[in-house]
């Protein structure tokens, strides 16, 4: 049976959508008739991305928008040209293997810059205009790793930590309004990120990639999946999340984690 999500005419922007995790998230977005505008780093990628899902899309209203979230000038930029927004998904984000005595300074910085002040500047251009009108949707793409910080990626973890405090206080400025703020808490996904990384890895222990993704996975003692999660496995959650559907889900971190979490949220 299918289910109208009732997102027909919606505006909403996807953070870092020209590839993996925000780029299903944008296609499923207009394939239910939402308007999107999509954003990436490089002015050719975004061109690109927003080519492909028209393609993929017929009919689909797409625009892009490059801007790299390290950068204070570009972000302002993006910011003055936005607009009215209905659905903001929160998902731009970095993330690297690195022992925590490596990790400088600079590093942390553009992690937090990327990683949780991206969803501060935009949460705070659209909120206001949300409130107002009485409707609206904040999603947040987090990570198993907010909770479970890897040792090997404490600046990853913290930033994915902070972006689920970050959605845990928005939403109590949404009281008694429709305008809902959430968080997807992802586990271990197979996004073009991953794979890049993965294809590196396996390319210089000279193993087949898909022999490393199964290594990887079995080296997980918790997972109950037992695979990597599909990028559109968590666009269905988020679908529904920015779904009028979903009025009575706010202020929740909600898993699609593959069972990895162990602990009751």
């Amino acid at each position: 049976m299918d289910v109208d999500l009732q997102l027909s005419g919606k505006k909403a922007f996807v953070s870092g959508s020209t590839q993996g995790i925000g780029y299903a998230i944008a296609r499923g977005l207009l394939e239910e008739g939402a308007s999107v505008l999509v954003n990436g780093r490089d002015e050719e990628r975004v061109r690109n991305a927003a080519e492909s899902l028209r393609e993929e899309v017929p009919g689909a209203v797409v625009s892009g928008v490059a801007a790299d979230f390290a950068e204070a000038d570009q972000v302002a930029r993006l910011l003055d040209g936005l607009g009215e927004v209905e659905i903001l998904v929160n998902n731009v984000g970095l993330f690297e293997v690195k022992a925590f005595e490596d990790i400088t300074d600079a590093d942390w910085q553009r992690y937090v810059d990327v990683n949780l002040m991206s969803g501060v500047r935009l949460s705070r251009h659209v909120l206001g205009g949300m409130l107002a009108r009485g409707w609206g949707r904040i999603i947040f793409i987090g990570s198993e790793s907010g909770i479970n910080v890897p040792a090997d990626m404490a600046h990853y973890g913290v930033t994915k930590a902070g972006m689920l405090a970050l959605s845990n206080g928005l939403a109590k400025r949404t009281r008694g309004t429709e305008v809902t703020v959430n968080t997807i808490l992802g586990g271990p996904t197979y996004s073009d990120g991953v794979a890049r990384v993965v294809e590196e890895i396996s390319e210089a222990r000279g193993m087949a990639a898909e022999e490393l993704k199964g290594a990887i996975i079995a080296g997980s003692q918790t997972s109950l999946l037992q695979r990597f999660i599909d990028p559109r496995e968590l666009t269905s959650l988020a679908l529904y999340l920015a779904s009028p559907l979903a009025s009575a889900t706010n202020g929740a971190a909600v898993r699609a984690d593959g069972g990895v979490l162990t602990a009751i949220l």
